[in-house]
């Protein structure tokens, strides 16, 4: 099988890139690297040669903007005349911060949708009809401290949450005309963090991190004095939010069970959260975090961010029953996993 993996240099693009490799698929990555690194992809190949010499991989990693339709294409049409044709896409590619999409949100449409017309027409042209599209639990528009299902209303509140709806809009409607061809997975992601459990590649932002666990990383190895916690006050035990953390790994390890999923099954479209079920409070986190790790996180309180909702945990009862997936991995392997990678590589990939 010769998969193409979009973004595949990222955080959560290049954990799957591992997984991929390890089952044995023949891989070939595009990235811009506007908010990834290559390094991640030499390590992954590092990982893989350090567990197993006599190992065979097939990788090929090209730079290639999704919004690049032109090279797109030629990509696809050398892969055809090579008569080695791409059987599925992974499509991680896009931009993912809330903040930036509300500064920017030509930029945000521009690369997450457009992009993304840009490969399904060149996936089309191609007879290349596979698609497993990293979504967003941020596409879902109402949280009442219930689990949240794949039957919640979609009404995103920010430009990265209406860029995630937009696709899965687009994808359904790619499938409604030709329900014969196509399969397609949408996977809702809820709060991924941690590590390779080797440290050798993990969350390396650029800039300002987009989510809260690097910012825990980042104090624990002294590139920040404190972490700030956005509310105190919320309906909650301890009066922080509560989110659904998932182990990068579990997260990698459900796209391959997706992907499986899509290549043994009928032709259809589906919409699946990924998440563990369990909802742990902030503080809770790095608490965890400080007790495996042995090591002390200031933390201050500020006012609560506007847009922030008080529990957000994913029902996952349903990518468990379709994909025979579960998250096997704990707050602790997590906290563990991704300390090690932050104090391995105190500058990230750089």
């Amino acid at each position: 099988m010769r998969i193409l993996v979009t973004g595949g240099a990222g955080f959560i693009g290049s954990h799957t890139c591992l997984v991929l490799l390890e089952k044995g698929y023949e891989i070939v990555v595009i990235d811009s690297y506007v908010n990834s690194n290559n390094k991640s992809l030499e390590r992954v190949i590092d990982i893989l040669k350090s567990a197993d010499q006599t190992v065979k991989f097939n990788i090929k990693v090209i730079n290639l903007d999704i919004r690049d339709q032109k090279k797109l294409d030629q990509l696809f049409c050398d892969s055809h005349n090579l008569r080695t044709p791409f059987n599925a896409v992974i499509h991680f590619a896009g931009l993912k911060s809330v903040k930036d999409s509300l500064i920017d949100p030509l930029l945000y449409w521009d690369v997450n949708v457009n992009g993304s017309i840009n490969l399904l027409r060149v996936m089309n042209k191609y007879n290349c009809r596979t698609i497993v599209f990293s979504s967003s639990a941020t596409v879902y528009g109402i949280f009442n401290n219930e689990p949240l299902k794949e039957n919640t209303s979609i009404n995103p509140i920010n430009t990265y949450g209406q860029t995630k709806a937009a696709v899965e809009q687009f994808l359904t409607d790619i499938y409604s005309s030709n329900p014969e061809e196509w399969k397609i997975v949408n996977l809702r992601y809820f709060n991924p963090i941690g590590a390779h459990e080797s440290g050798m590649i993990g969350e390396s932002p650029l800039g300002i991190p987009n989510n809260i666990f690097p910012f825990i990383t980042q104090v624990a190895v002294g590139k920040r004095d404190k972490l700030t916690i956005f509310g105190d006050n919320w309906p909650t035990l301890d009066g922080t939010c509560i989110r659904d953390y998932i182990h990068v790994m579990d997260l990698a390890e459900g796209h391959i069970s997706a992907l499986e999923f899509l290549l043994e099954n009928k032709n259809q479209i589906i919409n699946l959260n990924l998440g563990t079920g369990h909802g742990k409070s902030v503080l809770e986190l790095v608490k965890t975090f400080e007790q495996v790790n042995n090591i002390k996180i200031p933390i201050e309180f500020s006012g609560r961010r506007r847009g922030d909702y008080a529990s957000v945990v994913a029902d996952n009862s349903l990518a468990i029953s379709c994909l025979n997936w579960y998250p096997k991995r704990c707050l602790e392997d997590m906290c563990k996993d991704g300390w090690k990678w932050q104090s391995l590589n105190p500058q990230g990939y750089n």
